[in-house]
């Protein structure tokens, strides 16, 4: 029985160490190959477009008057909420 046992750890230590083995070629060999991607087909650079800080045309601007209803709304509610 102590045969068979002692057998049957050696081919899981075996195949562990194949696999743990595999792996670690594994890791190397995606490494190398995006190197060389990478140094056949580099990487173009985009020129990203700076946007304006100022108002865009397209964005309405906030009207005093809006701000002020919309405060007394606001207002309003929460004082109808807290009684």
């Amino acid at each position: 029985m102590s045969g068979l046992l002692e057998e049957g750890i050696g081919l899981m230590v075996l195949g562990m160490g194949f696999v743990f083995l595999f792996l670690i070629i594994l890791i190397f060999v995606t490494g190398y190959m995006s190197r060389l991607l990478n140094h056949f087909f580099p990487e173009v650079q985009v020129a990203t477009p700076v946007e304006p800080t100022a108002r865009s045309v397209n964005q309405p601007s906030i009207d005093a008057q809006m701000v002020a209803v919309i405060t007394a709304a606001v207002h309003q509610h929460r004082n109808n909420n807290t009684n």
